[in-house]
This record gives C-alpha cells, structure tokens and sequence, in this order.
C-alpha cells in the first residue's frame, strides 16, 4: 500500500516541491492550504500527473476548527498517515524593527508558524501514535520545515525569528516523545529560497549571493528542500533523529 504524507502549505514554493518530490517517490498526498481548492488547481493536478493520488484538505492552521477539519479529512479520505511535513508559515506583514512591531502583527504570525504548527503536529503525533502500535511495521515520520532564522537574527524580523525557533524547540521535544512509539522527528532549516515569499527582497538576496553570502554561488530552490525531506522519509538518515539538515548553500558557515 502506497503511504501517505501531509504537506501543510503544500500548494506552492518550498511546500510544492516537497510535494513534487513525494509525488515522484510515490507517496499518496494530502495538501493542506489556505487558498480556495480551483486556485491551487494547477498544482494539485502536476501532482496528480506522477500517477499518485492527491486531495486538498483547505484551511488555516491558525484556526482550531480548520486543523479538526484536515484531521477530520485525513482520516475519511485515507484513513492513516506516514509523514507529517510541516511546512506552512508565513512572513512579517511588514518588516519592522523590533521596537517597532505590533501586538497585533506579532500574533497573527505566531499564531500561524508556532501555536498552529504546535497544535496540529499534537493531534497529528497522537494519531500516529495509534497507528504504529496498530502496525509496528510502519515507517511514521514528522519533518518541520523551519529556517536558519531560528538561529540567525534579524531585528527587523524579530517575531519571525522567534517563530521559527520555537519550532526548532518544538522539534527537539516531538523527537523525545514520539521515540516511545518508534517514530522519528526530524528538522530542516532552508537558507534563502527563491519563492515568492522573498519577492520584497528578492534583488537583495541576489546581490548578497554575488557577493559570497552563500559557499555555493546560487540561491536555494524548493526543489532542493524536497530532495531533503525525501531522503528522511524513505529512512536514507537511519538512527538519527532529533537531527536538524541545514540546506542553506553553506550560508551559515562560520568564516575568518
């Protein structure tokens, strides 16, 4: 039986080519995002041209009755779940120095990238947990797509450096609980991706790569994410988890 993999954020850049990735490597997909199912239409049917099954499960994981609606859907359209790829969040609003962030933009990113992020992985993790007793023969995974913002500041993305870092945490403590049930967690912080939610500071980033930001001469693609998060799932990274892959063109390596 073919598994299943839930891709929050799924739809487009780094979620869509984790997604496309998956799809090559036979996995059964359940695509979880905001927008109205017809605008992601294009995508889901890419997808689908691998051969492999696809349904959209549409809401915003901020919202507790949303995420008891893609639990709810994964249960009715495939009845189990393999792999749990959190990758949904979203950027600052506005790019504010930190004295000068608001309560109200503050929230509505934490709500998304942290509190939503927690709470779905919980009610996903329990799940899981059952069904790996159910069939120990199973291989259940949980990926966080996080950032190198975990651990690099930015005083004019504060709330979203926090954001992330709390998922690096979350990683780690998901790791020792779900090691009772055999099932690893794993991290991935991507460096700067070229995806639309760099478009405000897409020509900087460009100049920072001519300028040797990154070892590797280029910008990352979701492509490469997705390559990552295939080679954890198919167990390629065996007795490692708890373990965060930074794919960033070595743009965090320490220099002299």
């Amino acid at each position: 039986m073919s598994r299943v993999a839930l891709v929050t954020g799924g739809s487009r850049g780094i979620g869509m080519g984790i997604a496309r990735k998956l799809a090559e490597e036979g996995f059964n997909l359940a695509i979880n995002g905001v927008r109205e199912e017809s605008s992601a239409r294009a995508a889901l049917e890419e997808l689908r041209s691998f051969g492999v099954r696809v349904e959209y499960l549409q809401g915003n994981i901020a919202s507790a009755e949303d995420r008891e609606a893609i639990v709810s859907g994964m249960i009715a359209k495939f009845g189990k779940i393999d792999v749990l790829i959190n990758n949904a969040g979203v950027a600052p609003r506005t790019r504010n120095d930190v004295f000068d962030i608001s309560e109200e933009d503050f929230d509505q990113l934490m709500d998304i990238n942290m509190k939503g992020t927690f709470f779905l992985t919980q009610a996903i993790a329990k799940w899981m947990a059952e069904l790996k007793r159910a069939t120990p023969e199973s291989e259940i995974s949980i990926v966080n797509i996080t950032s190198i913002s975990s651990t690099v500041a930015s005083s004019i993305r504060a709330s979203y450096c926090m954001s992330k870092a709390a998922l690096s945490m979350l990683s780690q403590v998901m790791a020792v609980k779900m090691a009772e049930f055999g099932i690893p967690v794993y991290e991935i912080r991507p460096g700067v991706i070229e995806t639309d939610m760099i478009e405000k500071v897409r020509e900087k980033y460009h100049e920072g790569v001519k300028n040797g930001m990154t070892l590797e001469p280029r910008m990352g693609f979701p492509e490469d994410i997705g390559k990552v998060v295939a080679a954890l799932v198919r167990g390629d990274l065996p007795y490692s988890t708890g373990q965060v892959l930074v794919v960033d063109g070595g743009m965090t390596v320490a220099r002299m």
